[in-house]
């Protein structure tokens, strides 16, 4: 399905159109102000401010891969294939922090120990480890493993705070990405100022991560490169609030000899939901190449445009997104760098693709049962065009669905439907139960391939202190 920029700007105006009626979310301007309080004031001390609790999640996943496609693992020295492939594995996060020490200058500490245990240890099974299972050199799961995934001393001034350590980032292009048994982490040193009522500032300067299915910290690559790796990240950004309808977001990073990124994003509400409501979401990212170019010659703008309608317990969303530039849109490994609509199982960040996803969501709340939600969606992805590639960062030349140049007009398709309940009382309230099926079918050099998936994921918080 394509659509065109006419018919992007004819389906927003009818949503607001349909929407204006139900105008109860206020438009008003926000005046940007000094912060009414200071954080660092109410502080409660080292230890009266302490915590001591975390989370463990069990992560069961069972794939299938079909169209002839096959997954691959080694045995006794010989290369095996298998249409399935199978990850179990229980994620633990014990979570201490302190409390910020008074004073003007407030100084606290983190650190959270990750533990994994692998459920499903067969070889066949995981076929070798991925970012899903920790495995050995010789395929073998790693069955129990531990480290340190947060370990960071922090300062703060004011509503102003400096961390210095492995931490946790959240921005449009450097983010912890937890959908996994464990999630990921930074180290590095960041700073997160909310002096001002409707303006805050974050910026960051990162030289490894602490990966999701690994023991040790690893230098920076991307998600769909050749391996290529950097030593520093840098970002800095801004949220700013200017009316109370509008959420925007705007950032840059630096990484070092691959390229230079910006990003803005913006969400936008209008309505009541009891009635009909319109939420509105751009996203926009701008990638160009730097320093040494490990990642080659690159010149991308992508975006993607999101209208949701929301009816009481009723949520229908429209999204569009457009890759413009001969390589992939590209973002770190082991972050959830990637805030387009249209990044599912599959990115849909091929080169030159467009993509169009309609989803829908039912909340039970509304019928009196709240915590269980459902949702469906479909996707497809059109007009995915390598053949300008002029780089080797993507893949091997001549090697079918790894090189660039050999995509020439291809699609891919991708469905899915899930179900989520979260207790709301009891000794287990937060504990949220998940399950998504997805189908993800795709023409002959499209990357994703062919494959199923059925996810069950159970994650329990708890607190000690």
């Amino acid at each position: 399905m394509k659509l065109s920029s006419k018919a992007l700007l004819a389906l927003a105006i009818s949503s607001i159109t349909a929407t204006a009626f139900a105008e109860t979310q206020s438009q008003d301007f926000v005046p940007t102000t000094l912060a009414g309080t200071s954080a660092q004031s109410e502080a409660k001390g080292f230890i009266d401010g302490q915590s001591l609790g975390g989370t463990t999640r069990n992560w069961f996943s069972s794939e299938n891969k079909f169209r002839g496609q096959r997954f691959s693992y080694e045995k006794h020295g010989q290369t095996r294939t298998d249409a399935n492939r199978t990850n179990w594995v229980q994620g633990t996060i014990l979570n201490y922090s302190s409390g910020f020490t008074q004073g003007t200058v407030g100084v606290a500490t983190e650190v959270a120990a990750y533990n994994a245990v692998v459920l499903d240890r067969s070889k066949r099974d995981i076929k070798g480890g991925s970012n899903r299972t920790l495995a050995d050199s010789d395929g073998d799961a790693v069955g129990q493993w531990s480290k340190l995934g947060l370990a960071n001393v922090k300062f703060r001034v004011s509503n102003t705070t400096l961390t210095a350590g492995r931490q946790n980032f959240s921005s449009g292009i450097v983010d912890t990405i937890g959908n996994r048994a464990l999630p990921s982490s930074f180290e590095g040193v960041s700073f997160n100022s909310e002096e001002f009522s409707n303006l805050s500032f974050q910026g960051g300067v990162f030289d490894r991560v602490s990966p999701r299915t690994e023991q040790s910290l690893s230098k920076f690559r991307s998600e769909y490169g050749n391996g290529q790796e950097t030593d520093k990240v840098n970002t800095f950004g801004v949220n700013y609030q200017p009316f109370k309808s509008l959420k925007t977001s705007l950032f840059a990073a630096n990484v070092e000899d691959f390229w230079n990124q910006y990003y803005f994003g913006a969400t936008h509400e209008l309505g009541d939901a009891q009635t009909l409501a319109l939420t509105t979401g751009l996203n926009y990212y701008k990638t160009t190449d730097t320093g040494k170019k490990l990642m080659g010659n690159i010149d991308n703008d992508t975006y993607s445009l999101s209208l949701g309608l929301t009816h009481q317990a009723h949520s229908l969303t429209f999204s569009y997104q457009a890759i413009n530039g001969n390589e992939y849109f590209d973002y770190l490994h082991e972050t959830n760098g990637i805030y387009l609509a249209n990044s599912l199982t599959s990115d849909f960040n091929g080169p030159n693709e467009k993509s169009f996803q309609v989803a829908y969501g039912l909340n039970m709340a509304e019928y009196g049962v709240p915590g269980l939600k459902f949702n469906v969606y479909s996707a497809r992805g059109w007009g995915i065009d390598g053949t300008h590639y002029t780089g080797t960062a993507y893949g091997e030349a001549g090697k079918s669905r790894s090189d660039l140049r050999l995509m020439d007009g291809e699609t891919h398709q991708e469905y899915g439907v899930g179900a989520s309940y979260a207790l709301q009382s009891g000794p287990l309230k937060a504990t949220t139960i998940r399950g998504t099926y997805v189908t993800h079918r795709a023409s002959a050099q499209q990357a994703d391939g062919n494959i199923r998936e059925f996810r069950l994921v159970t994650t329990i918080p708890f607190n000690i202190l």
